[in-house]
Parts: structure tokens; sequence; C-alpha cells
């Protein structure tokens, strides 16, 4: 089964212990922020965190206070996620690189967390958010250096359904297997993508970085096909396989080695959740066509052959012994 939903509650605590188990819930999710309740005595918050794969789902409630990420605390480095915003109650104010924008119920926020920002909350607001590794949307074509903040809407179009799955994804959280949460991590980025890329606020609707994004997805949606190739792609895509060469090679790959890492984290993913399936199961069905060749690549990725892991699944060997 998946991750347990944990839950931190103020309430009970002095007002400056208060801060400090608020802080240190904040850490532990996605970095270090100093916290201040403004003119109030004491601090009232309620958390309720779980995880979906890779994906931080939380839900908020917070009395009136200042969030900040500091440029001293930027500068220590950290804080490698994009936070998806949804503001479900009350008014918030953010700021970062000096953009201001107001949030109200029905709004959307992405933004990414390790550049210095506030958000100040003058009264009782709640919030859902989803904290999304970097490294996450980059494998789909996302450019850390060109994320700035976007506000968008929840109420209606992408924007509400991406609304609705996030609030879905964490009440069913616990209830998803290992395999199925990742599917459902999967799928909870690719919405949370459409109403930013219907905003334009990080992909462009033409050029490069837009044909890069169809390439990722077409690559993913036949990652199990043994015949996927550029040939597939291109043709697909109605664009040259030079070209393509060019936007993968442009980020420091190949096609042929995004292909084979997309499909080995996928094998381990398996060989870790799924108890029933032998090393050869999982190979062939993401695409490889033979188990020595997936044995050899899965060794030099990870450094430990497959069958050491589908063994510590059985109770076996311990997968974190490197095989010579």
């Amino acid at each position: 089964m998946s991750d347990t939903v944990r839950s931190l509650n103020t309430s009970g605590f002095t007002p400056k212990k208060q801060i400090q188990v608020w802080s240190d819930t904040l850490t532990d999710l996605c970095g270090h922020f100093d916290i201040d309740p403004l003119e109030a005595s004491t601090f009232e918050g309620r958390i309720n965190y779980t995880t979906v794969s890779k994906l931080k789902l939380c839900q908020i409630e917070a009395s009136q206070h200042r969030l900040a990420h500091t440029a001293a605390s930027a500068a220590l480095g950290g804080h490698p996620f994009i936070k998806i915003l949804f503001q479900t109650y009350g008014i918030s104010h953010f700021e970062q690189s000096g953009r201001h924008i107001e949030l109200a119920p029905g709004d959307c926020l992405a933004y990414d967390v390790s550049c210095p920002h506030t958000i100040v909350s003058p009264a009782l607001t709640r919030h859902e958010v989803v904290i999304v590794p970097k490294e996450l949307l980059q494998e789909r074509g996302f450019r850390s250096a060109k994320m700035s903040a976007c506000k968008l809407s929840a109420r209606t179009g992408t924007g509400r359904i991406a609304y609705n799955f996030v609030h879905a994804a964490f009440d069913e959280a616990t209830k998803l297997s290992p395999n199925n949460a990742i599917g459902v991590a999967d799928s909870l980025i690719d919405l949370l993508l459409l109403p930013l890329r219907d905003a334009d606020a990080m992909f462009d609707r033409v050029g490069p970085e837009a044909m890069y994004v169809r390439a990722h997805f077409f690559i993913r949606e036949h990652l199990r096909d043994p015949d996927l190739s550029i040939d597939q792609i291109s043709a697909a895509l109605g664009c040259t396989k030079r070209y393509l060469h060019m936007l993968f090679s442009d980020r420091g790959t190949t096609i042929s080695d995004y292909i084979r890492h997309a499909r080995l984290q996928n094998c381990r993913q398996e060989l870790e959740t799924q108890v029933g399936k032998s090393v050869t199961d999982v190979a062939f069905s993401w695409g490889f066509s033979s188990s020595s060749h997936f044995s050899r690549v899965f060794r030099e990725h990870f450094g430990i052959v497959p069958s050491a892991i589908h063994k510590a699944q059985h109770g076996g060997l311990s997968p974190d012994i490197s095989c010579e």
C-alpha cells in the first residue's frame, strides 16, 4: 500500500513551540522557511500530508502568518521542488522576484520553491498543495531556469480538472498499491502541466520546447513497445530525425539513452514493488528483448544486477549489495 496520511496540529503547544513544530514539518516536506505569526499571540496550524510515489500532497490550514524563504536560505541550496498551490479559503499575498500575486479561493499558483519568496496570509487560509521534485518536470521537458511564478484558475477548464484529481488522489492515497501510486503520480503531473501549458507559463506553443514535450509524452506512452525507435517518433510527430536528435542533444542526452533510462527506472520500480514477476517478465514488459542485455545495462546503470533486487523481494539478498 502507499504511504499513510500524517497530521500535525499546533493547538496545545506554547507559542514558541507552535512555530518550531510548524517550521520542522515544512522543512521535512520541502525545505527551511521562516514563520512569523504577525501580530497574533499564537499560531494555529493544521496540516495533513501524504505521498503518492515521488509526489507530496498536503492539505494545510493556518491562521494569520508570514512564510518566507530568504535569500540566505536559498544560497545554501536545497528546495529542489516546484509547488502547485490551490487556494481553497481566505486570501494570500505571494511575492517572488519583484512580482506580487494575490490568491483567492479558486486560484492556483505554480512556483519554484528554491527561489526566495514570501507568502503573507492576513487571516485564516486553507490550501491544497502538490510538491513536485524538479527532476520529474525536467523529464517532461521543463527547464527550471525558465520557471517564474504563474497564477491560474482552478475554477474551470484544465485547472478545475487538475484540482479535482489532486483532491481525489489525496483521499485515495493510502489505498494505492506502490505500482498504482506510480501511475497515479504520472497522471497527476501530466494533468497539472495542462493548465500551465495552456497559459504558456512554462512551454511555448510552438518551437523546440513544445516539440520536446510532445516527444517525451509519445515515448512514455509507447515505452513498453520493443520496436519504439526514432523513426517511429519522428513519423508520429511530423518532424525530422535530425531535429529530434538536436532536441535531446541540447539536453545532454540521446533519444536511445533517454528511452533506456526511462525503461530501466520503470523496471527497477516494478522489481522493488511487484513480488510476483520474474526479472525476465519485468524486462520484456518494458520493451527489452533480451534478458542478458537487460541485466548488463541494468548493472551498468544502477551498479547492481536486477536479480539481487528480485531476490531481496523474496526475502533473500539485500539490494544494497552490488554484485560483482
